[in-house]
């Protein structure tokens, strides 16, 4: 029989040290940790932004972030047809991209394309919103961490 198909590549993670993220089709994943944020402008249009997390030294164990109040965690998975039409965040979340790829375009025609390894913080939870579509026909399997409402 012919041999097994190679191992999917890792995730790929940039840490602080690495160049500024372009502005591009592809995000760039975690980092020190760099993740792409969609949120509502004063304009009620959703914008992509980098934003970073530091990360701090924590000896032994490594380095860590401050805590990030969450009230759950949702596991998803969509079909390889999915295509979701303009609609905001529910809720403040972080989706973290677990296996598959999603497109993600707001109002002005930007898209973006987030792999697995990555993190998006959804916060455009008015608006306009976005658009989210599957990845050359390949299903998706996220993990949904809602955020507690900001003080």
């Amino acid at each position: 029989p012919p041999p097994p198909p190679p191992p999917p590549p890792p995730p790929q993670f940039f840490f602080h040290d690495e160049p500024s993220i372009p502005d591009a089709q592809e995000s760039r994943g975690l980092g020190d940790v760099y993740k792409r944020q969609i949120y509502t402008g004063e304009d009620e249009q959703s914008h992509f932004e980098e934003i970073e997390i530091p990360l701090f030294d924590q000896g032994d164990i490594g380095r860590l972030s401050e805590i990030f109040s969450a009230s759950g965690v949702i596991f998803r998975e969509n079909p390889g047809d999915y295509h979701y039409q303009w609609h905001n965040a529910p809720r403040r979340q972080y989706i973290v991209m677990l296996e598959g790829s999603v497109e993600i375009e707001i109002g002005d025609g930007t898209r973006r394309v987030f792999h697995p390894g990555e993190i998006l913080l959804a916060e455009d939870t008015t608006g306009q919103g976005h658009i989210s579509r599957a990845v050359n026909g390949q299903p998706r399997k996220s993990l949904f961490i809602p955020l507690d409402p900001e003080p």
